[in-house]
């Protein structure tokens, strides 16, 4: 397969003219086959002219041109015809998975995008508009700056994905057990459910009805991006507090600012670090055991650590 080659876009813009002008007299000739061999040289310098439109001193190859132009408009939706232009190939896509995979960059597609959308309608929530409104050929640089861990996890999340005769929500699970604390893409989710479109439902059942501390911007942890998820402790909470709807929990936690409520306390996730991982949940301040319900006005946020002791406290 031939490379595109870069050189002035206009010198290539001048020798295109040339050649679809001379390309006149083919069609009046009537030779199919000449149609097409004159043709070839045309596409060759449409791709070339396309390369060379970005231009530094890491623009060689198709990957590093397509990173510098979604650099240029990062956290804006590009069309996969765009990063085609840029690349000067048509297997752009393929260049897009190595930019994720082997060099950490946050590129999400509007495939991943849908089924979050779709999953979320599914379940009734308000949230959606959170989601960039992305069509299927679409891509968007979520951040600037390079994961450099994400080759480390994509190969975890590669193993996993190759495991027979386990169910998606096992595969998803153990992938976020393996990075506790750790933000996780939902393209890595994605990649690690075989792109089987069920994953989104799945890490969402894992916190709501299995009651493991996923948190995503919606739910718990605004400051995330979009379609990044953190696991953030190997424990799951009590079954009780498992019935607790998801849009319920969502209120609480945003009116209580998302900070513990304990007195003395006020932790938030603006004061995390490696050497104190908590993270929030809800409390009931009429305990479930003694008819206390799942309304807002019963329950408050807590961090793990003043939530462990309360219900020490009280001998739960």
């Amino acid at each position: 397969m031939r490379r595109s080659s870069q050189d002035n876009p206009e010198t290539l813009r001048q020798k295109l003219i040339e050649l679809l002008t001379n390309f006149e007299m083919h069609l009046q000739d009537g030779n199919l086959r000449t149609q097409v061999q004159e043709l070839v040289p045309a596409n060759y310098l449409l791709r070339d002219l396309g390369s060379s439109l970005v231009t530094g001193d890491n623009s060689g190859s198709a990957r590093d041109r397509i990173i510098l132009y979604l650099r240029k408009h990062s956290a804006i939706v590009i069309h996969g015809d765009e990063l085609m232009v840029v690349a000067g190939i048509s297997e752009y896509a393929r260049r897009i998975r190595e930019l994720r995979v082997e060099h950490g960059w946050s590129i999400i597609s509007g495939v991943t995008v849908s089924e979050m959308r779709k999953d979320a309608e599914s379940e009734g929530a308000e949230d959606t508009d959170q989601l960039p409104n992305m069509g299927i050929d679409e891509y968007m640089l979520m951040s600037d700056m390079q994961d450099r861990d994400a080759a480390h996890r994509w190969n975890i999340a590669n193993d996993i994905r190759k495991e027979k005769s386990t169910s998606v929500h096992d595969k998803i699970l153990k992938y976020f057990r393996k990075n506790i604390g750790k933000p996780i893409s939902g393209e890595e989710l994605r990649y690690v459910a075989e792109n089987k479109s069920e994953w989104a439902r799945r890490a969402r059942e894992l916190r709501t009805e299995y009651g493991w501390p996923i948190v995503t911007k919606s739910c718990g942890r605004p400051d995330l991006p979009v379609s990044v998820y953190i696991l953030e402790k190997d424990r799951q909470s009590p079954p009780h507090d498992r019935k607790i709807k998801d849009a319920t929990r969502r209120a609480v936690l945003k009116r209580d600012g998302y900070s513990c409520q304990k007195d003395g306390c006020g932790w938030n996730h603006d004061l995390w670090n490696s050497s104190d991982p908590r993270h929030l949940e809800v409390h009931h301040i009429r305990r479930h055991a003694k008819g206390g319900g799942n309304e807002k006005g019963n329950l408050v946020t807590y961090c793990n650590i003043c939530h462990d002791t309360v219900h020490r406290d009280e001998g739960e």
